[in-house]
């Protein structure tokens, strides 16, 4: 097993050398997802919780008073506590379509998301339609091959032809989100969502699975949201879990 840093140097894509490398160096592999619906909410939880962090996931077509000047302090906050921005888009269309909505409309989020994400259920047409946006500015798009709630239709055949879109596209797809690890490529990086210090889930279908689990099964970033933001204390609990999954991951490359 190969260390971030080390696997940052093997990686051609700009933002995943920078997110393996920034894993590294400031140790931590948490990803807040701050799925919050104010301005002000999103900023607070970018300052408060960006030192833990090293990537913060937002859905910024649910920020009720969404203008341009939140970008711009995210982003200052992303250069402030050195975390990237992952905008959870999650692209379902035809590569054209895509195209504006990742550049264009009111968000043009390929300006300021180091990161986001597709459905591969299109097919390829939509890495090569987001491709065209965001390989010349740098960006890295994430594959959707896994979901964690009960029921989803992303069963291993959906996966495995994930992957393969992937490997034909390692200038771009940085990676996949999922619940383990689907490729022995050291530049794709497995991001693990629905995960919680206590197993359980909701009421809406929603399955948590532990830091251990996760890491175990071939996370390299663990995306926890409500167990850091309904908490008490959000800061105190994403240390918690900063602690956590980093002690996991030691652990892990020092078997190997």
């Amino acid at each position: 097993m190969l260390s971030y840093s080390q696997r940052s140097t093997l990686c051609t894509n700009p933002t995943a050398k920078q997110l393996l490398y920034l894993m590294d160096s400031k140790q931590t592999n948490l990803c807040l997802a701050a799925d919050v619906t104010t301005k002000a909410e999103l900023l607070q939880l970018a300052d408060q919780i960006g030192p833990e962090i090293c990537v913060l996931k937002t859905h910024i077509d649910i920020v009720d008073d969404f203008d341009n000047d939140l970008i711009i302090q995210l982003q200052r906050l992303a250069e402030k506590h050195n975390f990237l921005i992952f905008e959870d888009r999650k692209f379902a269309d035809i590569g054209s379509t895509v195209q504006k909505q990742y550049q264009n409309g009111i968000y043009h989020i390929a300006d300021w998301a180091h990161i986001t994400n597709a459905h591969s259920v299109a097919g390829p047409g939509i890495i090569t339609g987001l491709k065209e946006i965001g390989l010349p500015k740098g960006r890295g798009l994430l594959l959707l091959a896994e979901m964690s709630p009960k029921g989803a239709l992303t069963d291993a055949s959906y996966a495995q032809k994930t992957v393969a879109m992937a490997e034909a596209n390692t200038d771009f797809v940085i990676g996949f989100i999922t619940q383990r690890k689907l490729s022995d490529n050291p530049c794709f990086i497995n991001m693990t969502p629905g995960v919680k210090i206590s197993q359980g889930g909701d009421d809406l279908g929603q399955q948590y699975n532990t830091p251990e689990k996760a890491i175990s099964a071939g996370a390299d970033v663990i995306i926890v949201g409500r167990g850091i933001i309904a908490a008490s204390d959000p800061v105190a609990e994403a240390k918690k879990y900063r602690a956590e999954g980093w002690a996991q991951y030691v652990a892990k490359l020092s078997k190997s």
